[in-house]
């Protein structure tokens, strides 16, 4: 009996291989074609590692560092290595590696148990890695039943991971391994050590960042470009999350499984009222503002926040107006076109500039002026209403993407104005070792909203995401730093309460549609929740703006 063979199409050429080829010796074949690492394979619909051999006739692409989905491979593959490193170096099982969230292109980690970071140890920490990539060291993946992963990870003092897999249905979980070092990763990862070439370690804060490149540059590891106001903002909310004893997915699902979580959910909304309260208060002490400024990325909550601020202005004698900077868009036929040709709604040139400076300049000096409304159905703006007058105490809240870049208010004193960075910087990791990116966070709210207020499906949301990111890496996130203050709108609860809403979605997408594998991803990331009923959710929370019912008419 002769060897059984394949036939495997790519591109299009058929070439026969034999039993026991993997995805990664067709990698290796094929490399030479592609200017970025192969980290993936894609075939008969589902991205599959390149380590797992090939057992059909199939047809196969091939994914890279330059794609998303590499991309992720590459950076989760890297976090393993990073951890397998310190616990080599330091020798030592009661430390434990804490991976935060995002910091410049890299994630910022901490190693808990008594140990200062300092340049000595991460040189050591960073040798180590690359003696792990010289060594091409295999990444090994096996498949266990859930009741003996949770007695792996509790020999191994891993009790986060311990904790999230006593909520999970699924009866058997990967584990990844490096040599001896044993651990969980949400996701698919790289075959060795020997992708992982390119990476730094810094020292930063109490702990360090380890830097990685980014999709734009696959093979260079960027400048470190440490975003102060960013960092803080995002500490202040870990550091939250630790005061409620609620750091990880598994810690989130025991307190809804076991306490009252109506409670998490009241001492959560306060924490954010406090600091809407807090913004108030700093607003209301500089008599020369009154402009306050509110920019974040989509699905940021800012809608909600600026009502949220409102209420608290008010509370300091203050008389807030609402202004929406989408009222002064150019006539549609001024409104410029991307390379595609199509309406770029989110440049800063669809926004009539001089009429928005002409306008607040005029308010400011004491004068009426009549704000527009813009029609969005025959794009133009109406000047019906009714005229608008700066009193002694008033203040404008101006709510819009390019609140931030200085072209919008080039024209008004800095002393009149207060700027606010809004995001979902989401503070709740999978476990000690997955992050949930934040991104994940904002897409989940916007795939609920839009289905609710837009009649939008969640294929179609998924569809335009990546051109929302596009336009948030342009118009959004370069000046965020210019902000005066930071909120985060993420509460640790929400992603229990979006879940019902948005699985049955995700379940409605089609195998054949081309948002199918990120629809997956997302249904076995919501896996890891129990949920959590919105009647527990306050009618002021931020979250309503996304589910629904809430005190605010948006």
């Amino acid at each position: 009996m002769g060897q059984q063979i394949f036939h495997v199409k790519i591109g299009e050429e058929i070439k026969e291989y034999p039993r026991g080829t993997t995805f990664e010796d067709l990698a290796r074949e094929h490399q030479s074609r592609f200017e970025d690492d192969i980290v993936l394979a894609f075939s008969n619909g589902r991205l599959i590692e390149l380590q797992k051999e090939i057992t059909e006739d199939c047809e196969v692409e091939f994914e890279t560092t330059k794609n998303d989905a590499g991309h992720k491979t590459y950076k989760r593959s890297m976090c393993l290595m990073m951890v397998k490193a310190v616990y080599d170096v330091m020798n030592n099982p009661a430390m434990k590696v804490r991976i935060h969230y995002a910091v410049s292109k890299g994630y910022y980690c901490t190693i808990e148990g008594g140990q200062r970071i300092t340049e000595e140890l991460l040189a050591k920490i960073e040798g180590r890695m690359q003696e792990l990539v010289n060594l091409d060291i295999p990444i090994a993946k096996k498949s266990v039943h859930t009741d003996d992963a949770i007695k792996i990870f509790h020999q191994h003092g891993m009790y986060d991971k311990e904790e999230l897999f006593r909520y999970r249905r699924v009866s058997r979980v990967n584990i990844y391994s490096m040599n001896e070092f044993e651990d969980y990763y949400y996701g698919y990862m790289v075959p060795s050590a020997g992708y992982l070439k390119y990476f730094k370690l810094y020292a930063y804060d109490e702990g360090f960042v380890l830097q990685m490149p980014s999709v734009a540059n696959t093979k260079e590891v960027p400048a470190f470009e440490p975003q102060s106001k960013l960092f803080q903002v995002q500490k202040e909310s870990t550091q939250w999350g630790d005061m409620l004893g609620i750091e990880t997915v598994g810690a989130l699902n025991g307190q809804i499984a076991h306490h009252n979580i109506s409670e998490l959910v009241l001492v959560q909304e306060a924490l954010q009222e406090k600091k809407i309260a807090e913004i108030a208060t700093m607003i209301s002490s500089k008599p020369d503002v009154k402009f306050v400024l509110i920019a974040g990325p989509s699905s940021s909550g800012k809608t909600t926040f600026s009502h949220r601020l409102s209420v608290q202005l008010k509370a300091n004698g203050m008389k807030p107006h609402p202004i929406a900077v989408d009222n002064y868009f150019v006539e549609r036929d001024q409104n410029p076109v991307d390379e595609n040709g199509k309406y770029d709604f989110e440049s800063i040139h669809a926004v009539d500039v001089e009429l928005f400076n002409q306008h607040m300049n005029a308010l400011l000096r004491g004068e009426e002026v009549v704000i527009p409304r813009f029609d969005f159905i025959v794009g133009r703006k109406d000047f019906s209403g009714p005229a608008e007058r700066l009193g002694p105490h008033d203040i404008l809240v101006i709510e819009g993407i390019h609140c931030l870049n200085p072209l919008l208010t080039k024209d008004l004193d800095d002393k009149n104005k207060f700027r606010i960075y809004i995001s979902a910087l989401t503070q709740l990791n999978i476990d000690e070792h997955n992050r949930i990116p934040t991104t994940d966070g904002r897409l989940l709210r916007r795939i609920v909203r839009d289905a609710r207020t837009r009649g939008a499906d969640a294929r179609k949301t998924i569809d335009m995401w990546e051109s929302v990111r596009k336009g948030e890496e342009a118009n959004i996130f370069p000046y965020q730093e210019d902000a005066d203050i930071m909120f985060n709108s993420a509460l640790i609860y929400e992603l229990a309460v979006l879940k019902p809403y948005v699985e049955a979605q995700l379940f409605a997408i089609d195998k054949d549609c081309k948002e199918y594998l990120e629809a997956k991803r997302l249904l076995k990331f919501l896996d890891y929740f129990l949920t959590i009923g919105s009647e527990h959710v306050p009618k002021n929370s931020l979250l309503r703006e996304f589910v629904g019912g809430g005190s605010f008419r948006i």
